[in-house]
């Protein structure tokens, strides 16, 4: 282990992590001792540093479990509406510093092991990512569950347990290459497997219509096995939980089929069962339409649902007898929020149950559905909007496909008696679009059956209502609604950059941190020198912390002084790594042509995953480390400039970059990004952001105004009309000189001496076929990069704007959107009202 931090360096803990009382220290050092000895060493005479974090694990988990269950048990006793966010990703990252934060454990937790000659830091860099996410919506169920426990709504995130999360990625040669992620290697102390709760879950069979009512028989069983996850509030004594459904094969899988007595085979097969939770799908804003896919789809909906029954019906702590056995009170103690069209099944799975199963009748159940289900958009890109076969239904859950059938028919009965004759509006508004192929429309599935259908940031949600759904919106336009996104200010401001939570909280105090809109009482300071000093000297530090770490871990010296110019996100076409790529080539020219000059050094970084079999993303990072490799080797471009692709970025990578970033890139095309989230991330941690109006960046630009950030380029507006008069990216190729240069660089093989011709595809794409418009937006991005640089040479009012950027992020904390979702969309309303600790009565 590393020698641990100097008595000097201890002493400026940090205030809003709140002091360690002795006690507490003394308490956490015998806990953790105890666990070490008899939990975890047993046999063996040496302790590996894994003991030491699992040891830790399990001392902070010791201070979750009586929450955790007095929680549940306040639960039953009021009876509340309960929360149910379905999600087919929950991208959490690490969970321990997490733990210790809302806990308020981290001081005492810092001492004691301290105390035991161990480095705290060194223990948390042990715990792997859980990582059962791709991007932004993952990430962003993750923030919403944190929220959900820190105002104490009675939630419960719910979705699959991938036994392999987001593929791990090397760079080999430039090239991405995909490792499997074995999260679950060396255990998870978090979770608390719950076998009791296993839960059957049927696919294939046939359906018979008898007198009695509709049945699905000779189907195939998989089992349903439920992880539970603690969810703490901060300081509140709230721990909700997140239930994760991993398949299990049943014990006679397969077994009557192997009537030739080949149980070997027949117990091998069991795998087919338990692949639906071996893997996450890779894929982020594109739909791929396999029949795991859908399976990993209706697994966790047809879990969920028993789950979110059972409860409605018993509401006793710990008992599972039926008290309520009508369903006429369903939506009023049960909210289901699909996240995406991922969980879209829902909605014919509950009327299944109601139905068929609880024999509510039909139009009874469909108002039942409606009123408990509600939809969030994440995507208007059309690649991206899941359409699936019926034939794959057909055979999958031929009783799900009936369903759909009968509420499509009755979903268009209404349509014609309201606009009778046109049958265009019918075919746009149909969830069954007829074609080769016949397909469900799964966002259409999603707009019927819910009673509220949201954007994530106020553009796409006015493109929603505009363009996606512009027809649904004409017919229900009550059902249309906003919620900008916004992330968790305990994991983005406290946990990952304390030393700027301390200093905001020296000058307003401690609470922001449950009411991020308090750092408007920052503007007070935009011209205190003192606090502009401290502002620029946090954010120094941890400029030095990374360029440490790029250090250690890639091997790469970069220049702390650098402008550190960060874009990372998934790698993907419409946010136009290419359009960064242009400026490092256009930088690099510049300075070969002149190295006499002076020029603002920088350090571009770019990091991101490309989903596998997306050949143009993975093209884009062999382009950026071949941009890299070429410039980060010129001896006469030498410390001005610099291009690191920073290989893969996961949670904890964010949590070390964004604190130290000074320009936040966020320059998707204008109404491509729905919303977005790094983007406030950067901006709450004091870096300045370029970029276009899209997603939240427009709210961004409004709060903190606009002349406070960079804003280029064309609006969606300019967009539309570039599409109506055709898109010629020749005539900027043609017209601008340096963007000239830079693609007959790529295209002749300057980049890629080697292979001259490696990219040849990214050329073409660009000049012939570029749906996102990167030419478009060069100029303006390039004169927008100068002014950039302008304002970074005078560091006072660079740190000015950053104050005043960090004073107006308030808007974007996940509080205030679950606070949003809570009254507008659940019905319920968040409570300060903390619960009592276990150590005291509860009444």
């Amino acid at each position: 282990m590393a020698a641990p931090l100097s008595d000097g360096d201890r002493r400026k803990q940090i205030s809003v992590r709140g002091i360690a009382g002795l006690g507490d220290v003394a308490e956490v050092r015998k806990s953790f001792n105890r666990h070490l000895h008899f939990t975890l060493v047993k046999d063996r005479n040496v302790a590996t540093p894994r003991d030491y974090y699992f040891a830790l694990a399990h001392t902070v988990r010791d201070h979750l479990v009586g929450r955790w269950i007095r929680t549940q048990q306040h639960y039953y006793e009021r009876d509340p509406k309960r929360i149910y966010y379905l999600s087919l990703e929950f991208y959490m990252g690490r969970t321990l510093q997490n733990t210790m934060v809302n806990l308020g454990l981290q001081n005492a937790c810092d001492e004691a092991i301290y105390q035991l000659g161990l480095d705290l830091e060194e223990l948390e860099e042990i715990e792997e990512d859980a990582g059962l996410g791709n991007g932004g919506l993952g990430r962003l169920a993750a923030c919403f569950l944190d929220s959900m426990a820190t105002l104490g709504l009675a939630a419960y995130g719910y979705g699959i347990r991938y036994e392999f999360g987001i593929f791990n990625q090397k760079i080999v040669d430039g090239w991405q290459v995909e490792e499997a992620d074995d999260w679950l290697r060396y255990g998870n102390p978090w979770e608390k497997a719950r076998p009791e709760y296993m839960l059957p879950v049927h696919f294939y069979g046939r359906v018979e219509h008898t007198p009695e009512g509709v049945k699905w028989i000779d189907t195939q069983i998989v089992l349903a096995m439920p992880y539970d996850t603690p969810v703490p509030g901060y300081k509140n004594n709230t721990v909700n939980t997140m239930r994760l459904w991993s398949a299990k094969a049943p014990n006679d899988f397969n077994l009557q089929e192997f009537n030739m007595g080949d149980y070997i085979e027949a117990v091998l097969d069991r795998n087919l069962a338990e692949n639906i939770s071996r893997v996450l799908y890779p894929n982020d804003n594109f739909f791929e339409g396999k029949e795991l896919r859908l399976k990993q789809e209706y697994f966790v909906v047809a879990a969920t649902l028993q789950d979110i029954i059972r409860r409605f019906k018993s509401s006793k702590f710990g008992c599972r007898d039926p008290v309520r056995t009508c369903f006429e009170t369903f939506p009023d103690k049960v909210a289901i929020q699909l996240n995406d069209t991922h969980p879209a099944l829902s909605i014919p799975e509950l009327m299944r149950i109601l139905v068929d199963v609880e024999k509510v009748d039909w139009d009874k159940a469909w108002e039942i559905t409606k009123r408990t289900c509600a939809y969030t958009n994440h995507t208007v890109l059309p690649e991206a909007l899941e359409r699936w076969p019926v034939s794959m239904f057909e055979k999958l859950l031929p009783r799900h496909l009936e369903i759909i059938y009968a509420l499509n028919q009755m979903h268009l009965d209404h349509v014609a008696a309201l606009y009778p004759g046109d049958i265009d509006r019918l075919r746009r508004m149909s969830v069954i679009e007829e074609g080769d192929c016949k397909r469900i429309n799964m966002a259409h599935l999603c707009v019927i059956g819910s009673h509220a259908v949201n954007g994530v940031a106020r553009i796409h949600s006015d493109i929603v209502k505009n363009s996606v759904f512009k027809d649904f919106y004409e017919l229900e336009p009550e059902k249309f609604q906003n919620k900008t996104n916004g992330i968790t200010p305990r994991r983005w401001l406290l946990l990952c950059n304390p030393g700027l939570a301390d200093i905001i909280a020296e000058k307003i105090g401690e609470s922001f941190i449950t009411d991020l809109s308090q750092l408007k009482k920052l503007l007070d300071f935009i011209d205190n020198e003192a606090f502009i000093r401290d502002v620029a000297k946090v954010k120094q530090e941890n400029k030095l912390k990374f360029a440490a770490y790029l250090e250690e871990q890639y091997k790469v010296k970069i220049n702390p002084m650098s402008m550190f110019d960060v874009q990372v996100k998934r790698i993907h076409e419409y946010k136009r790594q290419l359009l960064n790529c242009l400026h490092a080539i256009t930088l690099y020219n510049r300075i070969r042509c002149n190295p006499s000059k002076s020029f603002v050094p920088r350090t571009i970084m770019i990091g991101g995953k490309a989903a596998p079999g997306y050949h143009m993303a993975k093209m884009i990072i062999k382009l950026i480390t071949s941009i890299g490799e070429v410039i980060n080797n010129d001896p006469y471009v030498g410390d001005k400039l610099k291009v690191i692709f920073l290989e893969n970025y996961r949670v904890s990578l964010a949590e070390k970059v964004i604190p130290a970033a000074d320009l936040s890139q966020q320059i998707s095309t204008a109404g491509t990004e729905a919303s977005g989230t790094g983007n406030m991330k950067f901006m709450v941690n004091g870096a300045l952001t370029i970029g276009t109006m899209d997603g939240a960046n427009v709210e961004m630009a409004e709060e903190a105004g606009e002349e406070n950030l960079f804003i280029f380029g064309m609006r969606v507006e300019d967009v539309e009309a570039l599409d109506r008069k055709g898109y010629n990216a020749r005539e900027y190729y043609e017209s601008l000189p340096e963007l000239r240069q830079a693609i007959d660089q790529i295209s002749s093989g300057f980049f890629s001496p080697r292979d001259p011709g490696c990219f040849r595809d990214v050329v073409n794409m660009l000049m012939y076929h570029d749906r996102f418009k990167v030419f478009a937006d060069y100029e303006a991005y390039i004169k927008c990069q100068g002014q950039v640089d302008q304002l970074f040479m005078d560091p006072r009012e660079w740190t000015r704007k950053v104050i005043r950027n960090i004073a107006c992020s308030g808007k974007f904390s996940s509080d205030r959107t679950i606070t949003e979702y809570a009254r507008e969309i659940w019905g319920v309303e968040p409570s300060a009202t903390a619960i009592p600790p276990p150590n005291l009565p509860r009444n």
